[in-house]
Parts: C-alpha cells; sequence; structure tokens
C-alpha cells in the first residue's frame, strides 16, 4: 500500500501542492478562514501557472491518512466554496487508496468564464413534419418560406439538400443571456457560433433526429446516446400523429426523458382541423400517462417549465412561416429546469464516442456529449475498449464546443476533442475517452429486463438483433432466462452477448433493441464479463 504522498505526486507539480488531513465546513467556511484559504489557495494557483493540487486525507508530513467517502464529500464541498471566492472551479477529483481510507487528488483551475446552463434537447418526429424547419427557424431567427429555407442549415449533405430528407443528426444551437433569447446570424460561420456560446449563460443544444422510417437506427443513435435533458416530438398539424411520431415517443419516454411537443405548420389548417389533430395528440399523451398542457402565452410557459412535472407535457402550436408560437418556445426554453446533477462533474471524466472525424490542423477528433466529470486541455486519457478489450493511451490536444475553444469541458457539455496517440481507423463509435481513475471494463456479456413491443412470434435462445446502448449499435445474441421464450407484450430476463466486440457499460443502462419490425426496451441489470 502507498503510504507516501511522494509516490502519487506527478513531476513537477510539487510547488502547486497543498496538503490538507480533513476541512470541516463548520470550521473552515468562517468568514476569516475562508478567507485565508482563498489565500492560499490563489498563492498555489500562482505557483502552479494557473492549477493548484489539493490532497485531501494527507498529514502535513506527507503520510495518507486517508478518509470516508463522507469526510471527502465535505472536503470537496469546502474547496469548491473556497475556489469560488477567486473565480476557480475544481477541475478534476481523483481518488487513491491511504491507510484508513481513500485520498482525494484534486486539481483546482480558473473558472473558463461564466457558468452556462446547457440543455440538451432531442428533436424527433416523422419526415416532412418540420422538425429541421422549425429547429433552424428558433437558432436564426429567420422565418421559413414554406419550402424548407431554414432548413438547410441543418441538412448538410449534399442528398440532405437536394431531397429536403435529414439522414444523420445535427446539432444547432441558441440560447439566452439573462433570459433574452440570442440567436445565430449565420449558422454555416464557426466564428458565429463559438460567439454564440461566449455570449450565453443558457445554452439550448438541439440534436436533430431524422423522421424518414429507414433510418430509424440514426433517430435511436441521437435519442439514447446523447445525454439528453428532453426530447421535443414535432407533429404536423395538417398530418396529426402517424406511427411514426409513436415510435419516436415511445424511444423518448423508454429513456425517461421529459417531452414537448410542437404542433407544427398551423398556417396550413383551418381551426377545425387543427382542433381535431390537437384532440389526436391529447389522446395520445393521456394513452401513455401523460397530462397535455396547452402553451398559449407566455405565462403558461415560464409556470410549466417551472413546475418542473415529470407527467405534464407542454404543447405549443407554432409555425416556422408565420412566426407563430416561436415566443413561447423562448419562454419554455429560457426557464426550463436543468437536471444536470452538479457532481457529475466531480466524477472521473468519462464520454461515449459518437462521430469520429479527421480535422486538418487539428488531426483526429471525437465527439460526443461528455456523460461525466471534467475534461482539460493536454489530459492524459484512455481510449477503448479496441477489439480485443484492451485501452488505448492517448492525450487531449484541444476541445472545443460548439467550435468555440475551450480549455476544459465538464458534464453535459458536446465536445469535439483533437487526441493524439491513435489512428483515426482504430476508433469505432461506442468506444468510451476516460480518465484513467474511470472503470474500465471491457463487457460482452451481461443481463437486461427487458420487455418486447413488437415481435412476430417468438424470441428463443439465439434470437440476434441490433442493441442500442448510449452510442453504442451492436448485434447482439440473446438467450431468455426465466421463461423458454418471449412473445410480443412480455417483460422478462435474457443475457445478451454482443457478437463482434466488447464495449464499457454498467448496470442500470437503458437498452433499446430492434430487428427489422420488431422492437424491445429495457435495462442492464448484471454484468457478467
Amino acid at each position: 500500500m502507498t503510504t507516501s504522498i511522494y509516490n502519487i505526486t506527478k513531476k513537477g507539480e510539487r510547488k502547486n501542492i497543498e496538503f490538507k488531513e480533513r476541512l470541516n465546513k463548520d470550521y473552515h467556511l468562517q468568514k476569516d478562514r475562508k478567507q485565508r484559504l482563498a489565500s492560499q489557495m490563489k498563492y498555489r494557483m500562482e505557483r502552479g501557472d494557473g492549477e493548484a493540487i489539493y490532497f485531501i486525507g494527507v498529514d502535513d508530513n506527507g503520510n495518507l491518512i486517508g478518509l470516508s467517502e463522507k469526510e471527502i464529500e465535505e472536503s470537496l464541498f469546502v474547496l469548491k466554496s473556497v475556489a469560488e471566492e477567486i473565480n476557480s472551479i475544481i477541475l478534476k477529483v481523483e481518488k487513491y487508496p491511504g491507510d484508513n481510507g481513500d485520498i482525494a487528488r484534486v486539481s483546482i483551475g480558473k473558472n473558463n468564464g461564466f457558468k452556462r446552463a446547457h440543455i440538451l434537447v432531442g428533436v424527433a418526429g416523422h419526415v416532412d413534419h418540420g422538425k429541421s424547419t422549425l429547429v433552424g427557424t428558433l437558432t436564426t431567427g429567420n422565418l421559413d418560406n414554406g419550402s424548407g429555407r431554414t432548413r438547410i442549415f441543418l441538412d448538410l449533405q449534399k442528398h440532405e439538400i437536394e431531397r429536403g430528407l435529414s439522414a444523420d443528426l445535427s446539432f444547432a444551437i441558441y440560447g439566452f443571456y439573462n433570459n433574452e433569447a440570442i440567436r445565430i446570424k449565420n449558422p454555416l460561420n464557426k466564428k458565429n457560433k463559438a460567439k454564440l456560446v461566449e455570449d450565453c449563460n443558457r445554452l439550448i443544444c438541439f440534436v436533430d433526429t431524422v423522421g424518414h422510417e429507414p433510418w430509424l437506427r440514426t433517430t435511436i443513435r441521437g435519442i439514447v446516446g446523447q445525454k439528453l435533458d428532453y426530447g421535443l416530438v414535432t407533429i404536423a398539424a395538417d398530418h396529426g400523429p402517424t406511427h411514426i411520431t409513436r415510435e419516436h415517443l415511445g424511444i423518448i419516454l423508454a429513456m425517461d426523458l421529459p417531452v414537448i411537443v410542437a404542433i407544427t405548420k398551423i398556417d396550413m389548417v383551418n381551426g377545425e382541423k387543427l382542433k381535431e389533430n390537437k384532440e389526436k395528440v391529447f389522446d395520445l399523451l393521456k394513452m401513455v400517462g401523460k397530462v397535455p398542457f396547452m402553451i398559449k402565452n407566455r405565462e403558461d410557459a415560464e409556470f410549466v417549465a417551472q413546475n418542473d412535472n415529470p407527467h405534464l407535457v407542454p404543447i405549443i402550436n407554432v409555425s416556422s412561416t408565420t412566426g407563430e408560437g416561436l415566443n413561447l418556445f423562448d419562454g419554455l426554453f429560457s426557464n426550463l429546469k436543468i437536471h444536470n446533477n452538479a457532481e457529475e462533474s466531480l466524477k472521473p471524466f468519462m464520454m461515449y464516442i459518437d462521430k469520429i472525424y479527421s480535422v486538418v490542423g487539428a488531426g483526429v477528433v471525437v465527439s460526443g456529449t461528455i456523460r461525466q466529470g471534467k475534461v482539460k486541455k493536454g489530459d492524459k486519457l484512455l481510449l477503448g475498449p479496441a477489439g480485443i478489450g484492451k485501452y488505448i493511451d492517448v492525450r487531449a490536444k484541444s476541445i472545443e464546443m460548439h467550435h468555440c475553444k475551450k480549455d476544459y469541458a465538464e458534464a453535459g457539455d458536446v465536445v469535439g476533442i483533437s487526441i493524439k496517440g491513435v489512428d483515426m481507423d482504430n476508433i469505432k463509435r461506442g468506444m468510451i475517452l476516460c480518465d484513467y481513475n474511470y472503470d474500465k471494463s471491457s463487457v460482452r456479456e451481461f443481463e437486461a429486463e427487458v420487455t418486447i413491443l413488437v415481435h412476430p412470434t417468438t424470441i428463443k435462445e439465439g434470437y440476434e438483433c441490433i442493441t442500442h446502448i448510449e452510442t453504442i449499435s451492436e448485434t447482439v445474441a440473446f438467450e431468455p432466462l426465466d421463461k423458454e421464450y418471449l412473445s410480443a407484450g412480455d417483460t422478462g430476463k435474457v443475457r445478451m452477448r454482443f457478437k463482434y466486440r466488447p464495449y464499457n457499460i454498467k448496470e442500470s443502462q437503458k437498452i433499446i433493441f430492434r430487428e427489422g419490425r420488431s422492437k424491445g426496451i429495457g435495462s442492464i441489470t448484471r454484468i457478467i464479463g
């Protein structure tokens, strides 16, 4: 067992180290003591070129005493409070075993500007029900011409523009500064996006999915793999809910996401048709145990946002052509509660990889939504599991969030991270990028509790389907455990095995599986290995 702190310090960092056996909030947060701690922290940061390292659970001689989990959490609370006094934050927490508990290595650095509320909204709905057009109009403030002019800001592939159909996930942003909406002048201009990120203290990031049925796999990836805060379902006023609407709503509900509904294209129907399809929307929501709430003014929008009732579904009538209803979305998004747990940022860093790029000047870039922890530019990280379950040493060269360069990013941020130490061909969607202290497991088999939603026959041992977990999309073989077979409507325990490669997964993660028109949902109950 390690008994001296000097065995776990890093080369060149001792000039900015501070040892603390324990920090007590009732004692150390008294005004005079808090000020002395703040001055001490500021001095250590100056000595460490902007970074201070605190070891908690260590005596003045560098011996590893160790603390209980509760004592470490209290000490972290004190450090966080002191750091805020000098406009700094906790960047990373690493834990090591001590003689009588754990030791915490805490990295503290300057705040990267003011704290932003970053809310991720997944947008789903039937093809041609106005998803991309609504997002384009909301983020730019430009009204549509009735032919999808604002959609072009999200459909970037040549075939998407020509056909008017989205074929991959798109990301779009707008935001608020003190409840005043800030929109992007030119979504295709990277500098415009970066400036918007810098100017907003509340950022709304839309993950625009795909409405065309053959690309359901991509839609599931957008809803399951992005750590969303809310799901927005668009339903055209001239068509009403469809089987795709029900499918997308079901996926959002399976992820336990709060739901928002937009009834789009209200300029294309008369009052009677709008009322008819509104009733169909109400009936659909009631059928899945939700309470429809029609937003008619800004006061309604603010009320339902601040109420934060998971059973209440706000519904907004909107036209991207006339602009009716757009201000109601501003009222809703500017007040939505943030469900991100602040404690997630204190855990070891981990991000599921969604996309892989090769960028001129940056090299290999991986993007995704940070699940937990913080990552700093220059951090040594691990990438994996690779083919046989191993992890690869890499380094974070640079970090960007919507083209805005960042010194660090944290849980809930959608980022691109340029990494060094691996070829692009060795990276696959579904891998993780993580801190050395994260649980680096490689899993081929696991058990899950599943519900079969749609299946024409029976599911027996050997059945194979595509299973989605986070950004993972992999063929999995089934083995029912408590029944000989499963049929549509059944719930049961199954053993599942990834067919081609291992992944890093954990108990309680949600899963969605499909094969043809067969579909089911569930959650992981036990990791086998």
